[in-house]
């Protein structure tokens, strides 16, 4: 059972890493090379694609989607997505994948001479899947090696371990109070009814031997 519990234990923080690591933005410190819309067919993935944009129609099988190419300075290729997140989940209220895809275009440059730019997003890319992060923003930075320090995430995650912190507080608080008192009563209980019968076997043995020496 202990193998069992901390099994349990270990899918739930995995669970809880994946959703957040998924959600949360991160940065990425990329030279944009192209930018470009496909039609997507919508198949098992589905999942991790965005809604629409506003004011289309989100009932159709496939649509037009926007992608923006890049390169990281070790020369890895990597694609993201631009698709609005409206006021769906995750909560980024993305509604100017129009714009964004314009700002991004402005930013191709060649690898001769490039210019570097932050990719804020989130999501997984996933080559056998065939997801996609999806790009939020992109701003001009320095140079390749610019450490973007990650204040939402930060601020976020000191929220979830204060509300934790307070809910494990009030279970224990209810556990002391509620709880330990009724299991006590309980296991009082259980000795008492032990002793109980140790008593009354203990007068049935005795009769028993009585009756058999007599």
């Amino acid at each position: 059972m202990r193998y069992v519990k901390w099994g349990l234990w270990a899918l739930v923080v995995l669970l809880v890493f994946g959703f957040f690591h998924y959600t949360l933005p991160q940065h990425d410190i990329v030279r944009i090379t192209n930018t470009e819309t496909r039609r997507i067919d919508f198949g098992q993935n589905s999942i991790f694609w965005a809604s629409p944009d506003t004011g289309s129609d989100g009932s159709l099988a496939n649509r037009d989607v926007r992608f923006i190419e890049t390169f990281y300075e070790n020369g890895k290729p990597m694609v993201y997505r631009n698709e609005d997140t409206g006021f769906g989940w995750p909560p980024y209220f993305k509604l100017d994948s129009s714009n964004l895809q314009a700002e991004a275009g402005d930013l191709v440059s060649p690898k001769e001479t490039p210019h570097w730019v932050s990719v804020t997003h989130y999501g997984w890319r996933n080559e056998l899947l065939s997801i996609y992060p999806n790009a939020v923003n992109v701003k001009p930075v320095e140079g390749p090696f610019v450490r973007i320090i990650p204040y939402v995430n930060i601020v976020i995650l000191l929220i979830l371990a204060v509300v934790v912190f307070m809910l494990r507080r009030t279970w224990v608080r209810f556990r002391r109070r509620k709880i330990d008192p009724v299991l006590e009563d309980v296991g009082d209980a259980t000795d008492a009814a032990r002793e109980q019968a140790s008593g009354i076997w203990g007068r049935i043995k005795g009769w028993f031997g009585t009756r058999h020496s007599g």
